[in-house]
């Protein structure tokens, strides 16, 4: 699903979800050739986390606490993320559920 903002506005994501910039990284061939981000290819699998939600609200009334915060780069499920545009820009708006690790 895709959608398009046009208004200059700070992202701020609702409940357990997170707002990550997508890593597109040059692939290189067997042959050494360097594929570069503009060719069309699978999905971005990583990203690094711009904002996050207040986390999911419990059964109990209280939240959550987020596993995640700014600036973590992330890897996450091929198919789970939303993809926004703000500003030119893309992002993808992803439930915290749907991030498998952490890069370090």
């Amino acid at each position: 699903m895709r959608y398009e903002l046009h208004v200059n506005m700070k992202l701020k994501p609702l409940h357990d979800h997170v707002i990550v910039k997508p890593i597109t990284e040059d692939e290189i061939t067997k042959a050494g050739i360097v594929l570069p981000d503009t060719v069309d290819r699978e999905k971005p699998e990583k990203g690094e986390v711009v904002a996050v939600g207040p986390g999911k609200m419990m059964d109990n009334g209280q939240r959550a606490e987020m596993s995640v915060a700014v600036g973590d780069k992330v890897m996450f499920k091929k198919y789970s993320p939303d993809e926004i545009k703000v500003d030119g820009e893309e992002y993808l708006i992803i439930a915290e559920s749907d991030i498998l690790a952490v890069l370090g």
